[in-house]
């Protein structure tokens, strides 16, 4: 079955952790240990209903706060597909984990409280997820019950935040008035809102392609480790291990290697079932090539077409993770781009990104935690990239602290789609 990863996000008290338990729920992919223990805890807390929050708040502190810290992933499957849900907070303090938790999803699905409407953290959301390249956006207006299932307020909110998404280029946006709480429009068809035309959201999900088909993009293929196995029977065996992030790579293919610019044709394939004639992303394979060449750990296979940047300058949007420093122009810091780490300096801040006004602030002097801005970067050695945009592995990148080894940010290369921000006219 296909497999489809979501990243949930919205404010604080707008129900993504309950939405996610509803869908757990209600698809009977909690096991009984889980559900008895909810079941004591929520009588515990005099609750009326089941707690289907306490299914993704593991950590002690979201249970007794009632916020979302940590990202949780959960995994559920039915009989049309298989899920991977990242259920990411909502708070402005965890920012920084709600650009981890999207930074691999296929699609976005943003709860708005009906009561509350589009606030700065609805919008803070659907920019990270413009930036970070999810061109599939599901809005669940969450909370019906408490405004009465009204559909005036649901097209009310519906218009506000398609004035957001038009504005990040977001095409694909999908809107389902829901009650997580009562199930409402979750897994099954509401009778309380017979105005909704659109059913319910998880049939939908199920139909739901990926934005982009990863084999027909130009293969990419970082060189993780070269294998020489010792033993003398295999003396002349040299194959290069890594995982394929993006087109095919098949036996008799030409491919160029990577700052070298060498070309080879691949003679030998070895994938974790065995020999193959060819693979596909995310396939971990040991490739075998024609001609003995300098090949090390960071360098890149690519296609003859479609070939990567080589560069030592990149133009960079990062969103700053360090509590204790604040990001400075000169700082020197390791970048690990793909399987590659190297020394970055930070040559240029350009402007920083107000998420409250969607516009940006140029001249700035630093970046704080959680902040998102875009930034100039030189590094020791060239990488072998391209925009994110066009390739998420080998467009985004992370910086490390030197003295720490703490990861200080995470970045992706290029500038947005939706390039300079400003006011609406």
């Amino acid at each position: 079955m296909e497999l489809l990863r979501i990243a949930t996000a919205g404010s604080v008290d707008d129900g993504k952790s309950t939405l996610i338990g509803r869908l757990l729920f209600d698809t009977k992919s909690l096991s009984d240990d889980v559900l008895f223990a909810t079941e004591q805890t929520s009588r515990r807390q005099s609750s009326e209903f089941l707690n289907l929050a306490l299914f993704t708040d593991g950590l002690r502190a979201e249970r007794e706060q009632g916020i979302t810290i940590d990202v949780a992933y959960r995994y559920f499957n039915t009989p049309r597909r298989k899920f991977i849900l990242a259920d990411t907070p909502g708070h402005v303090q965890y920012t920084r984990n709600m650009v981890t938790g999207a930074s691999t999803a296929d699609a976005a699905l943003v709860i708005i409280d009906a009561r509350n409407g589009v606030v700065e953290q609805s919008r803070r959301h659907a920019v990270i997820a413009a930036l970070l390249g999810i061109r599939h956006i599901v809005v669940c207006v969450n909370k019906m019950d408490l405004v009465e299932f009204d559909e005036e307020v649901f097209n009310r909110i519906r218009e506000d935040f398609l004035q957001l998404t038009a504005r990040l280029l977001i095409d694909d946006v999908r809107f389902f008035p829901v009650s997580a709480l009562l199930g409402d429009n979750v897994v099954e068809m509401s009778t309380r809102m017979p105005w909704h035309d659109g059913g319910p959201l998880l049939p939908f999900l199920e139909d739901l392609e990926p934005y982009e088909d990863r084999v027909k993009r130009p293969m990419r293929m970082p060189v993780q480790y070269v294998i020489r196995p010792m033993k003398s029977e295999y003396h002349d065996f040299r194959g290069y291990a890594g995982s394929i992030a993006d087109g095919t790579l098949a036996v008799g293919q030409e491919i160029r290697i990577l700052p070298s610019g060498a070309t080879t044709r691949v003679v030998g394939i070895e994938a974790p079932g065995g020999a193959v004639d060819e693979a596909e992303p995310p396939t971990a394979v040991t490739v075998q090539i024609a001609d003995d060449l300098d090949i090390s750990r960071g360098d890149m296979f690519a296609s003859m077409d479609g070939l990567p940047r080589v560069t030592q300058e990149i133009d960079a949007t990062v969103c700053w993770m360090s509590e204790k420093n604040e990001l400075r122009e000169g700082a020197v810091l390791r970048i690990k781009h793909t399987t590659k780490t190297a020394r970055a300096m930070i040559t240029g801040l350009v402007d920083r990104i107000d998420m409250a006004t969607m516009s940006t602030e140029p001249g700035i002097q630093s970046m704080r935690l959680n902040e998102i801005g875009r930034v100039t970067i030189r590094t020791s050695t060239p990488l072998v990239c391209d925009d994110y945009t066009a390739n998420r592995v080998t467009g985004s990148f992370i910086l490390i602290d030197e003295a720490t080894n703490n990861t200080v940010a995470a970045g992706m290369i290029g500038i947005p789609r939706f390039g300079e921000f400003s006011p609406p006219a």
